[in-house]
């Protein structure tokens, strides 16, 4: 595949989960609901550290890998992230005022985890795409590798600066 059809399928899945993101902040938990997702929220981030959030991001994006079911998947997180948002808006007055997207895009760890999972989620098609055409799925070894390593990376790094914000109450 060319790079300029790749750079295409890659801003489509980036334009994919920013919508899906978008559609699931739209989202208004009841006032139940709400309680118990931060209640949950709380206690699953408590103490969890930039190598928590790593392992967390990076068991999210590697089924975005696969094909088919990775963009579902993809599509699915990109929601749920955007209803954690709203709920989160919901009970935090300093998030109430700020545009959701403004959020992920602007936030160092968003645009990084907007990216991997864009990476993840264009691989599943690449895939898709290689079994369509009957190409060998073998040349796409090492491209996998490759984008796994970069999503690994963009997820470590994510993880810190995540961490260090949240410890900083930012």
């Amino acid at each position: 595949m060319s790079k300029k059809r790749y750079s295409l399928v890659f801003g489509i899945f980036f334009g994919i989960f920013l919508f899906s993101y978008s559609m699931g902040a739209t989202y208004k938990m009841s006032d139940d609901q709400t309680r118990d997702f931060l209640k949950q929220f709380s206690q699953t981030t408590q103490g969890i550290g930039s190598i928590g959030i790593f392992v967390h991001n990076a068991a999210v994006a590697i089924p975005m890998f696969v094909p088919v079911a990775g963009i579902g998947w993809g599509v699915y997180t990109a929601g749920s992230t955007g209803a954690s948002f709203s709920a989160l808006a919901a009970t935090n007055p300093d998030l109430a005022n700020v545009s959701p997207l403004a959020f992920l895009i602007l936030a160092p760890f968003g645009i990084m985890e907007l990216v991997a999972y864009s990476i993840g989620m264009s691989r599943s098609f690449h895939f898709i795409w290689a079994i369509i055409k009957k190409n060998p799925l073998k040349k796409e070894i090492r491209p996998t590798l490759i984008e796994l390593s970069i999503v690994a990376s963009l997820l470590l790094v994510a993880g810190v600066i995540e961490s260090i914000m949240i410890n900083n109450h930012i």
